[in-house]
């Protein structure tokens, strides 16, 4: 018994140190931006690549999940199918260049196929969703998320920064902080992936909730 205890706590300690480490290198991209390139973070700055990157890498993961033939098929292509959206929403500059605003276009089709694949997967996808939901690791997501969509937009908002600092303020400052959260946000979705990748098959669906589930 308690060397079962101290693998587990060995484990979070692990893991801990791990999501240490990975905030600390994609805050540095941050740092990258400010104090040697000097862009103000930009559109085309190391933290806007490093949002993207970190999605993308989200997206192939459960690209490569859903590929593989596993009962949770239909659940991992929906996971995808909204991260590829968030990726396609934050790519809209390179979309521009085709027609403005046509970002929106592909993320529907995306959306549509991702539904349609879900559907046809049946009640398997609802069963993969449970055990990705009732896994440790989603709480994390879930504070990611908010971090990314509310979080960073409501703190990012003209209105606060107008009031505090005066119309003439720098914008790079608020660029910092909207970005920087934002950042922080992808990057807790991607320690949370990586947790779930890691601990996905020792994860049972807790009995009261698969009992329903089965009714």
């Amino acid at each position: 018994m308690g060397k079962i205890v101290f693998n587990y706590l060995l484990k979070r300690l692990a893991l801990f140190l791990c999501a240490a480490v990975l905030i600390a290198i994609t805050t540095g991209f941050i740092f990258l931006d400010i104090l040697v390139l000097d862009n103000g973070i930009s559109e085309t700055s190391i933290t806007e690549l490093g949002q993207e990157i970190i999605v993308a890498i989200i997206c192939l993961f459960f690209f490569v999940k859903a590929c593989k033939g596993s009962e949770q098929r239909g659940a991992f292509t929906l996971i995808m199918g909204f991260f590829l959206c968030i990726l396609i929403r934050e790519l809209d500059g390179v979309f521009d260049q085709i027609a403005h605003g046509s970002w929106v276009w592909f993320a529907l089709t995306v959306t549509f196929i991702c539904i349609a694949i879900a559907i046809r997967e049946g009640k398997r996808t609802l069963k993969g969703l449970i055990h990705f939901i009732t896994h440790p690791s989603h709480g994390m997501l879930v504070a990611g998320l908010l971090c990314v969509l509310l979080f960073s937009r409501l703190f990012g908002m003209g209105i606060l920064w107008h009031k505090l600092l005066g119309d003439d303020y720098n914008r790079a400052v608020k660029n910092m902080v909207e970005e920087g959260s934002e950042l922080f946000g992808y990057t807790l979705c991607l320690i949370s992936v990586i947790w779930y990748s890691f601990s996905a098959k020792d994860h049972v669906i807790p009995a009261a909730i698969e009992n329903k589930y089965r009714q």
